[in-house]
C-alpha cells in the first residue's frame, strides 16, 4: 500500500508545488516530489514513473519525443500515459499513488492534497459554503498566477503591453486580498486554509520581479511591485506572518529573504 496521497513531478523547486507539501504538512500526509532544475527537465522520462533518461534514450525517433512549449525549450521526452493522465502536458503534475488519475493546475492539486485526509482540520474549511469561498480566492490566484508566469518568463523582453496587464493583474488580486483581511484574521475565515497557501507561494513566486529589475530597467519600466508593501499593508503584514509559521517557513524561508526585512 502507498505510503503517499500524491504523487508530483515537476521542475524544482517550484513555489506551485510548495502549496501542495505546505497542506500536506499541516494535515500530517505525505506528498512524494520528483524532479530536477528547468534546465534539466529534458533529460528526464515525463511520466508518472518519472525517470532521467540515459544519453541513448535521447533521440529524435523516440516515441516520447513531443514538442516543447510554454516555458521549455528543445524536445521534451512524454510517454502516452502522461499524456493520457496529463492533457495539457504542463508540470506541475500530479498523480493518484496508483498513477492511474492525473491532477493538473497547482490549485487543483493543493485541493487534492487537502481532501486527501480524513480530517482537514477546517483547511478547505468547515462546510460546503466555506470550501466555496475558498474556491473563489483560488479561482482569483490562479488568474493572479497564470498572469504572473507568462510576465516573469518574458521580462527580458518585456513590452508595454505585457507590464501594463500585470500591473492591472497585480493590483486587483492585492485589492481584494487586503479587503477580505479588513473582516477576518484569515484570507478566507478565522484560521488558515489553502486560500492563504495558494496565496503566499504565488505571490512569493511573483516577488520575484525585484531581482529581476535589469530587464524592467531596460525597456523604461518600473518595477511593478516595488512599493507594495505600503500599498497593500494587511495583505504583505499577512504574508510576512503566514511564512513564520513552520509548515511555511521550511520552503518559503529561503526563497523570500530578498523581501523580507
Amino acid at each position: 500500500m502507498s505510503d503517499h496521497v500524491l504523487r508530483i513531478f515537476s521542475y524544482l523547486p517550484n513555489p506551485r508545488v510548495w502549496k501542495a507539501l505546505i497542506a500536506a504538512d499541516y494535515l500530517g500526509v505525505t506528498v512524494q516530489v520528483l524532479g530536477d532544475k528547468p534546465k534539466n527537465l529534458g533529460n528526464w522520462l515525463w511520466d508518472f514513473d518519472a525517470r532521467e533518461l540515459a544519453e541513448e534514450e535521447k533521440t529524435e525517433d523516440s516515441p516520447h519525443a513531443r514538442v516543447s512549449r510554454r516555458g521549455f525549450s528543445g524536445a521534451l521526452y512524454k510517454t502516452d500515459a502522461f499524456m493520457r493522465t496529463q492533457p495539457y502536458g504542463t508540470v506541475p503534475a500530479a498523480f493518484s499513488p496508483d498513477g492511474d488519475v492525473g491532477v493538473f493546475e497547482s490549485n487543483s492539486i493543493l485541493r487534492a492534497v487537502a481532501r486527501s485526509a480524513p480530517d482537514a482540520n477546517g483547511l478547505y474549511g468547515r462546510n460546503a459554503m466555506d470550501a466555496s469561498r475558498i474556491d473563489s480566492f483560488l479561482d482569483a490566484t490562479l488568474v493572479f498566477g497564470r498572469e504572473a508566469q507568462v510576465y516573469l518568463l518574458g521580462i527580458d523582453g518585456i513590452s508595454h503591453e505585457l507590464h501594463g496587464r500585470m500591473a492591472a493583474a497585480f493590483e486587483f488580486y492585492l485589492e481584494g486580498i487586503e479587503r477580505a483581511l479588513q473582516h477576518a484574521a484569515y484570507i478566507a475565515g478565522d484560521q488558515v486554509t489553502i486560500a492563504d497557501i495558494a496565496f503566499a507561494c504565488d505571490v512569493s513566486q511573483f516577488l520575484r520581479e525585484r531581482l529581476m529589475r535589469s530587464g524592467l530597467a531596460a525597456a523604461s519600466l518600473p518595477v511593478i511591485s516595488e512599493n507594495a508593501e505600503t500599498t497593500f499593508p494587511r495583505a504583505f503584514a499577512h504574508l510576512s506572518a503566514l511564512i513564520e509559521e513552520p509548515e511555511f517557513n521550511r520552503y518559503l524561508d529561503d526563497y523570500t529573504k530578498h523581501f523580507r526585512v
